[in-house]
């Protein structure tokens, strides 16, 4: 049965920083380039997209009074309001590799009147903490722009206590079907994930959720998928998830598609024009996110 969704204040976590941010990872430079771009469309597209997913992705997610809790990656902070709010007795720290970004953090956490989170600028890759220095971590679409995610995993793990948790969310752009269905439509999303492995992500991550905690060391790893399912009886859904958060990410990397020569100007609008045409009142539009938590 598909959920009822109700929409609330959260966020999607990006690698913050510049567009083409390098991180270091033992000694070697590993660099990232966001393909969807830093600017203020691009905010407002990943405040809708979290705000329609609180429940599907982060209603099962808790943590004990007491703990302390390593969110990786907490971007502009809206993501963070919701874990924290989610556990009000926890302890957690959220880090961010973007200065602008941990400001912005800062800000929603105080609108929100929210006192148990401390901020610190730290990069996934080589994090500032002492080993075993926390009972939990949570990262959530950090791992797809990635291009050795295992490597960051293997770091969380690091700074993770024996026998706590890690809980990792990603998409996976492979998963999406819709009606009525469109061979354009399907090229236009191929753009997207073509330009994502060009700078050294991955946009089909989800489906690997499950080998890469393996990979990473992590033990009794369980991965579960939620879809999100959308119709027109769903137009809370339509609207938040289908418009404003897919389609506009598609139509987001028009321009760095062209430039590529991934595919032309008419393929492409005419692929965008039929993502939004399963809006409608007979169109159906599906994706699946992954969850997986395992233990150390």
């Amino acid at each position: 049965m598909v959920p009822d969704y109700k929409v609330l204040s959260t966020k999607i976590l990006i690698p913050a920083g510049s567009e083409c941010a390098t991180q270091i990872f033992n000694g070697k430079p590993m660099t990232n380039t966001y393909v969807h771009g830093y600017d203020r469309k691009e905010n407002v597209r990943l405040q809708d997209q979290a705000s329609t997913l609180v429940d599907l992705l982060h209603a099962d997610t808790s943590y004990p009074a007491g703990s302390r809790v390593l969110e990786a990656g907490c971007g502009v902070g809206a993501q963070t309001v919701t874990l924290a709010r989610n556990s009000p007795q926890a302890a957690f720290t959220a880090i961010d590799i973007s200065p602008a970004s941990i400001t912005g953090a800062k800000q929603a956490i105080n609108a929100a009147g929210i006192s148990n989170v401390v901020f610190r600028q730290a990069d996934v890759l080589g994090l500032p903490f002492a080993d075993e220095s926390f009972d939990h971590v949570f990262v959530c679409f950090v791992l797809e722009h990635l291009a050795r995610p295992a490597d960051a995993l293997t770091e969380l793990k690091r700074v993770l206590k024996t026998g706590g948790t890690i809980t990792t969310i990603e998409g996976d752009h492979g998963s999406v079907y819709f009606h009525p269905d469109s061979a354009r439509a399907r090229d236009a999303i191929r753009c997207q994930v073509e330009l994502q492995k060009r700078a050294g992500g991955n946009a089909l991550i989800g489906r690997e959720l499950y080998p890469l905690l393996r990979e990473a060391g992590f033990e009794a790893a369980r991965v579960s998928p939620r879809m999100v399912y959308v119709d027109a009886s769903r137009p809370e859904l339509v609207d938040g998830f289908t418009k404003k958060t897919f389609a506009a990410m598609i139509e987001g990397v028009r321009e760095a598609a062209l430039s590529a020569a991934l595919i032309d100007a008419a393929a492409f609008d005419a692929g965008i024009e039929d993502l939004y045409r399963t809006t409608q009142e007979d169109g159906v539009f599906c994706y699946t996110f992954f969850k997986g938590v395992a233990r150390k």
